[in-house]
Parts: structure tokens; C-alpha cells; sequence
């Protein structure tokens, strides 16, 4: 099939992208166009018109704000995948990346098209809920910010309004001395869509002492969910811990069932997966951290 017909528009600046947008309710951005494009060949899409923002300098780049990395919306998946920064100040976004479609999906695909796009099985959506990220979004009256537990409403809906631009992610950095990630899902092939995929991060002290945490779980429901481990803080990591704290915060999952897996096949392969992800995170923080190499841009 082919696209139906639509206007064309490409913006040089955020503040003209927004105009557009507000002036047309059914406008809708092209950035790496990795969904969007397929979605209006098969005609499951029909804006009136593409708002291409791929020009837009300032939607571009990796750079450390105080205790943030942020990620501007036009950046390329594969610019950050290959950022020391990213590696070094936000490793669980680093593991996540490479599970991300294929070479060249991350080729073309945007950080913020994935955020704008939320699809509830995908990876870097489910890293910006596990971490807490701040989206930032502007608009014809300056713009906000908001976190990603709140920008994420549904199943490819988000708090995204009319003449809204997603412009940036920032995701914290944890600066603590061993931090350790892991990133862990299950799908029918690689690089295919998520049954079920978990994020887990972990700061620990020298006597392995848990000093943060944080677990989230993606392709269960219409949007990926950050688990309640509090109860870790400030008690000593071991598998008898984790196996309690996954069971108990697994217990109360609502999931669903498609034609891909049952609800119970993916309600036993969060607890399977969240366990391994929270083990391997705590063995991460538990060996030596490299220099970072990059300096902050």
C-alpha cells in the first residue's frame, strides 16, 4: 500500500515546529520515522500532515547537566549507543540500546521517537520509567517538563497535546561509587517486540549494603511499570533478599494475553526476569568502575 496523501512541512526551529503543530490537531512529527513511516504506508496512520524536525539542531546531542544526562529528542539511538558518556554516567540506558530493533532501526530511530511512540514493550521508554526520567516538552506558551511515570498514559498514548514538541530526556545519574545495571527480556527473536523485559539498577556501599534501587518491567500491560523494592534500602543484598523483594512486588501485576503469550506465561517470565536482572545488577555494582573517557559536552 502507500501513504495518503498529506502536507509536507520541515521547520528550522522548535518554536516554528510547535506553531505547526498547534495549528493543525493531526499533524504529526517525523524524526527517524522507524514507526511512524511503516504505520502510514499501511494506511494505519493518516495525519494531514509530517512536521519533519530532522534540521533541528537543538534536538541533538549527549551532554551531563549537573546530575542529569540529557538526551536530546532528535538524537540518533545509535549516536547514544556509542557515547562513552552514556556508557559511563547512564549504563543501564547503554545495555537497553542494543536490544533496540536492528543496527539500522538504531540508525535512523530517535531517542524521543521511541519516548513520543510509547509502545509498552519498548526498551528505552521502559529505562526513562525505571530511572525516573524528566521528559521535556515545549510548546506555544514556553513549554514543561514531567516524568516519565506521568507522560506515559497508554498503550501509544501519552500527555503529549496539540502544539506539544518533545525536545529532550533527562535521565538522572546515579553518582554513587558501585552502581550496577541490568537490562534482560524475552522475545521471539532478536530485535523482535518484548514478551516481557526488565531494567534494574543498584548502588551498593563496601559491605554491599544496598544504598539505591530501582526495577522496572516492560510488555506486560499498555505501559512499562517501575516495581516497589524499596524495602532493599539499606539492607545487605543476597538472593534470599531479591527473591522476596521480586515476589512481593510481582504479586499484585496485572498482565496481559495476545496471540504472542499468556498473561501467566508473562506474569512467570517478569518474576524470572526481574530476579536475574536484579542479581546481575548487584554483581555489576560490585565490580570496579572504569574511568570515563568522554568528558561532559
Amino acid at each position: 500500500m502507500k501513504a495518503a496523501q498529506f502536507e509536507y512541512a520541515r521547520p528550522e526551529t522548535v518554536a516554528e515546529t510547535c506553531e505547526l503543530l498547534a495549528q493543525d490537531e493531526n499533524a504529526r512529527i517525523l524524526a527517524g520515522g522507524q514507526t511512524l513511516i511503516p504505520m502510514l504506508a499501511m494506511r494505519l496512520a493518516r495525519p494531514s500532515k509530517l512536521v519533519d524536525v530532522y534540521r533541528i539542531q537543538s534536538l541533538k546531542g549527549v551532554k551531563r547537566e549537573n546530575d542529569a544526562i540529557v538526551i536530546g529528542a532528535g538524537t540518533r539511538q545509535v549516536e547514544v549507543e556509542r557515547s562513552a558518556l552514556a556508557r559511563h554516567d547512564l549504563p543501564l540506558l547503554a545495555r537497553a540500546l542494543p536490544w533496540v530493533g536492528h543496527p539500522p532501526t538504531r540508525n535512523r530511530g530517535t531517542v524521543g521517537g521511541s519516548i513520543a511512540n510509547a509502545d509498552p514493550s519498548a526498551e528505552i521508554p521502559l529505562v526513562a520509567v525505571t530511572l525516573g526520567a524528566e521528559i521535556e516538552i515545549a510548546n506555544t506558551d514556553g513549554g514543561t517538563s514531567m516524568p516519565a511515570d506521568e507522560f506515559f498514559i497508554g498503550a501509544m498514548v501519552t500527555s503529549v497535546m496539540p502544539g506539544d514538541c518533545l525536545t529532550a530526556v533527562r535521565f538522572p545519574v546515579w553518582s554513587d561509587e558501585r552502581v550496577g545495571s541490568a537490562f534482560h527480556e524475552i522475545s521471539a527473536r532478536k530485535s523482535d517486540f518484548a514478551f516481557v523485559a526488565t531494567a534494574a539498577q543498584v548502588a551498593v556501599d563496601e559491605e554491599g549494603n544496598c544504598l539505591k534501587i530501582a526495577l522496572g518491567v516492560g510488555g506486560l500491560g499498555d505501559r512499562p511499570i517501575c516495581l516497589d523494592v524499596s524495602p532493599a534500602v539499606g539492607a545487605k543484598i543476597d538472593d534470599a533478599l531479591i527473591d522476596d523483594l521480586v515476589r512481593g512486588a510481582c504479586r499484585e501485576l496485572e498482565t496481559y494475553g495476545d496471540l504472542h503469550a499468556s498473561a501467566e506465561y508473562r506474569s512467570r517470565v517478569a518474576v524470572a526476569l526481574s530476579t536475574r536482572a536484579l542479581r546481575d545488577a548487584v554483581a555489576d555494582a560490585r565490580r570496579p568502575r572504569p574511568a570515563n573517557q568522554e568528558q561532559p559536552r
